[in-house]
């Protein structure tokens, strides 16, 4: 066990190099959004968060830099030489750059107003969108062979399960674009998005620890430290909001990371506060048209339910990190099993 954990001590200092890295430079660069007026418009419905209108948004950025600079310097080397590690470095690259290239989009749309409401891009479009990147990061990974590529792994079975590609692959696309839409509507409250995907990324690093990823080991904490990083700035109250850019992308690559460990099974339980915003949404909308107009929750996504039935959003915000702290907790420990 120890020999497996050796890659743990450097990816630690790595998360807290890019969290010093990212704090340094996170306070010129709100300056920089304030200076462009890159604000967020806020919901109409969402009454209680009208003091956040105009508070600039696409934080996200001061993650994605760091880790992506980062990320490269340390894989220069492999990927010269073209090995394994270096190969497998550039599918969770490619998900958070392309992915935050649309989520970027989709908060200039929102911003400029160049839609009716400022809400950014159709659902549909930004649907296709993610369809597209993660299928070509999906097919890159099962005929590349990447490690776990085709297969998964279980709890209490010490062996590979190999899945067929023509279901692997539907499958490992659903997983991307679900985790990024997943992300993208629990980013709703100061925080929570930026805490919930670190504590999922530190969940994995361990996971790709044990499995001898050290390339996989080290990108995860270096998006924790920067995840961290930017929450010195999105903590209550927010100087600056994640925006799609960060939020779609950080949980495409939760997704893609999952995959290439081969841990996916155990993605629902490791991300269970996305999965349950996720699933606060789908039952709210069906609920809806299926009573023609009644409602099960206050508000979805279910942040803003227990918002509206009296908690402050410092409380939902750590009472959410709690479960997802130990519900990754659980979920590493099935690993282990």
């Amino acid at each position: 066990m120890a020999a497996e954990l050796r890659d743990i001590p450097f990816a630690l200092s790595l998360g807290g190099f890019t969290f010093m890295l990212v704090v340094m430079w996170g306070s010129p660069f709100v300056e920089i959004l304030h200076r462009l007026k890159w604000g967020k418009q806020i919901r109409a419905e969402l009454t209680q968060h009208k003091e956040k209108a105009g508070t600039p948004t696409s934080g996200g950025i001061l993650i994605l830099i760091p880790a992506i600079v980062l990320t490269l310097g340390l894989n220069i080397a492999s990927l010269v030489r073209e090995g394994l590690s270096g190969q497998s470095i550039l599918i969770p690259l490619f998900v958070l750059g392309t992915f935050a290239i649309l989520g970027f989009y989709d908060d200039a749309e929102g911003i400029l107003g160049t839609t009716p409401i400022g809400e950014g891009i159709s659902a549909r479009a930004k649907f296709m969108g993610q369809l597209t990147l993660a299928g070509v990061a999906v097919l890159v990974m099962s005929f590349g062979e990447t490690q776990f590529a085709n297969g998964v792994l279980l709890p209490l079975i010490p062996t590979e399960i190999a899945i067929p590609r023509i279901i692997w692959i539907p499958i490992g696309i659903f997983i991307i674009v679900g985790v990024s839409n997943a992300v993208n509507l629990t980013d709703g409250m100061d925080g929570l998005a930026g805490i919930i995907t670190a504590t999922a990324f530190a969940a994995y690093g361990i996971i790709a620890s044990l499995q001898g990823q050290s390339f996989l080991v080290q990108f995860c904490f270096i998006l924790v430290g920067a995840c961290f990083g930017f929450l010195w700035y999105n903590a209550k109250p927010a100087q600056m909001f994640m925006g799609d850019v960060g939020s779609l992308s950080l949980g495409a690559t939760l997704g893609t990371v999952a995959l290439m460990t081969g841990q996916w099974f155990v993605l629902p339980l490791i991300a269970i506060v996305p999965v349950m915003e996720t699933l606060s949404v789908m039952i709210q909308v069906s609920y809806f048209k299926y009573t023609n107009g009644q409602r099960i929750f206050r508000m979805a996504p279910i942040h803003h339910h227990f918002e509206r039935g009296g908690w402050s959003e410092t409380q939902v915000v750590q009472r959410f990190w709690l479960v997802g702290i130990l519900a990754a907790m659980v979920g590493v420990a099935l690993v282990l099993l």
